[in-house]
């Protein structure tokens, strides 16, 4: 084949990139990989334990600039806070990853206010972030966003259907502004991940190693080296969606 460096992965060494809910699970995952990188990542999260832990591994990690900030992004304020960090931080935004979620079952649980908490920080969080995003994007005439879906937006589970209304929106969402900014010069990927190891599923710690060990359950690492090979690509190669299952997640 000629030509085969334009064939292998692009670094993202030096790349300004915001990873929402990046104190845990996926996000942090990946906010681990980028910096390790060579990325200049800023993250957040809501609990301050979480943050600190995540910021002392991701220094240990980090080829570049890491930083991490206490936000809520299903509040405006929140949204407002993360892309203040932003233009404090970085000249410019060159990736956003939607990551933050919040899990939840069915609609004949709960009320109101619960329900519109996952809606904000599940599907509307997703929709500000991209706003907030493209603003800048658009200036430079390049980005990249990343969202982080679900297999739920198919699947669509039993006794998950607040869950599964979110997830089904980022994919319609997804599909949609993909779209419409392509011409901006800014790709839109979708990733939706199976069952993973993360604090968002009910199961013990043990037992959750040990649905990794039978091949039911996938890491974290897996959903964030997606995140990289996505971000990887030549610039005229899009990767539009991603769906990673466990080998024996068999729906």
């Amino acid at each position: 084949m000629e030509n085969l460096q334009e064939y292998l992965p692009q670094s993202v060494k030096g790349k300004s990139i915001l990873v929402t809910g990046g104190t845990t699970g996926i996000g942090r995952a990946t906010v681990l990989l980028l910096a390790a990188q060579g990325a200049n990542v800023l993250f957040f999260g809501t609990d301050e334990q979480h943050l600190n832990d995540a910021l002392e591994d991701a220094k240990k990690a980090a080829a570049a600039d890491v930083h991490g900030f206490i936000a809520d992004i299903g509040t405006e304020e929140g949204v407002k806070k993360a892309f203040e960090e932003v233009d404090s931080r970085f000249d410019r935004l060159d990736v956003l990853v939607n990551n933050a979620a919040l899990p939840y079952g069915s609609v004949i649980e709960g009320e109101y206010a619960d329900w519109k908490r996952i809606v904000d920080v599940n599907l509307l969080g997703y929709m500000a972030c991209a706003n907030e995003a493209y603003t800048r994007m658009k200036e430079k005439g390049e980005g990249h966003i990343v969202n982080i879906g679900s297999m739920s937006a198919d699947v669509r589970e039993e006794k998950s259907s607040v869950y599964v209304a979110t997830k089904s929106g980022i994919q319609g969402f997804s599909e949609s502004l993909r779209n419409q900014i392509n011409p901006d010069g800014i790709k839109i990927s979708l990733i939706e991940p199976g069952a993973v190891d993360t604090d968002m599923q009910a199961e013990s710690t043990e037992k959750k190693k040990e649905n990794v060990k039978n091949l039911e359950m996938l890491k974290a690492d897996d959903i964030a080296v997606a995140v990289l090979y996505c971000l990887s690509q030549p610039k005229r190669c899009d990767v539009v969606d991603i769906k990673i299952r466990p080998h024996l997640q068999l729906i």
